[in-house]
């Protein structure tokens, strides 16, 4: 048993691995995570911008495509495609040993698509229904267009990952679009809920960039004090909301026909500041239905070092009394999230556009 195991196991968090790419489904690497404890895969533009530019991996796939007559767009999903359905088929022992909570695998719809219900509800329909399998999380942003989008694939019957939180206003309109979609889906004449399934991928790491860089600039003792802080804080808070949420009536009678929690994920959990412990997003947040999902060099960190105790809703009222500290000191919490969630939609968007400039590069070179 590995400490993964252990997290799982012992405390009820799922440990997820937030990175994917050919060679690792090719050489069994994958498969060799999932034995370790890995529970899920999650990716974004980033991440298949570094695995397809970072390897000649997908050289000879990309070559039949494009001479097979495919545009550069549509020989990215159908490479992205490709992927995602070969980690389905190997997370699914887990998806089925869990009896459907784990073992999921997810994709993003087009990061441009961001501030667009209507498109980011066709494109999330045509995912789903292109890979059609019941281990698929298809990943829609919680922007504002996001969340009435995140409503009606709940209510049609589709797997959501929800990315880009940074805001417990915003974690609190995610988990309302969650409940009011199931509750659409129970008035179109659904009986069983139990084939849906979402989680809430709260960012934690980037939080604390950008409010440390604002303490920083306040040059006070009490700013200071609150440095590395506020990330923890807001997930703990968070996770506390979420307790409250899925609990009393309402959400017992969705549960009386098979609905599952929308469990909180930890996302952005690797330290980017030196000077914090390298498993300080993953020690700080554990506790039951939760989802941690980690680069590989913090699963190996966390493995290695990490501490296997509940730790999530240690101290809620202190948690809150953080956050609190941190706006009377004078760092604008919203104009933090609105910043970060600006900030993550345009770095996904970026990726995009520079992954497609170099597969058509390669493509170029074809001919």
């Amino acid at each position: 048993m590995t400490r993964l195991h252990d997290l799982h196991a012992d405390q009820g968090q799922s440990p997820w691995l937030d990175n994917l790419k050919r060679s690792w489904i090719d050489s069994g690497e994958l498969a060799a995570w999932v034995d370790r404890g890995v529970r899920g895969i999650t990716s974004n533009p980033s991440i298949f911008q570094k695995a397809m530019t970072g390897s000649d991996a997908y050289d000879a796939p990309l070559r039949a495509l494009v001479d097979g007559g495919a545009t550069v767009v549509d020989a990215y999903w159908d490479l992205v495609v490709r992927d995602i359905v070969d980690a389905l088929e190997v997370l699914r022992p887990v998806h089925e040993s869990s009896g459907g909570v784990d073992g999921y695998v997810s994709v993003e719809v087009d990061p441009s698509l961001a501030a667009d219900t209507d498109g980011t509800i066709a494109a999330a329909r045509a995912l789903d229904e292109r890979i059609d399998r019941p281990n698929l999380y298809v990943k829609i942003p919680a922007t504002a267009e996001g969340i009435p989008a995140i409503r009606q694939m709940i209510s049609e019957g589709c797997s959501v990952n929800v990315t880009l939180i940074f805001s417990l206003e915003r974690y609190a309109e995610v988990m309302e679009a969650y409940l009011s979609g199931l509750e659409a889906r129970v008035a179109d004449g659904c009986g069983d809920l139990s084939d849906v399934s979402s989680v809430a991928s709260f960012f934690i790491s980037r939080t604390d960039s950008e409010v440390d860089r604002r303490l920083a600039a306040l040059r006070s003792d009490e700013a200071t004090a609150l440095r590395g802080r506020t990330a923890v804080a807001q997930g703990q808070v968070a996770y506390a909301m979420f307790r409250e949420a899925f609990s009393g009536p309402r959400w017992e009678a969705l549960a009386a026909r098979g609905a599952r929690a929308q469990r909180p994920l930890w996302a952005s959990t690797s330290t980017k500041d030196p000077a914090y412990p390298d498993t300080l997003y993953v020690d700080t947040l554990i506790g039951p239905d939760t989802v941690n999902t980690l680069p590989d060099a913090t699963l190996e960190a966390f493995e290695d070092h990490g501490t296997v105790s509940r730790t999530v809703d240690a101290d809620p009222a202190a948690a809150r009394a953080v956050l609190a500290d941190v706006s009377a000191v004078g760092v604008d919490l919203a104009d933090v999230a609105r910043v970060l969630e600006d900030e993550g939609v345009a770095a996904f968007i970026a990726s995009f556009d520079d992954l497609l400039a170099s597969l058509a590069d390669k493509a170029a070179t074809f001919a």
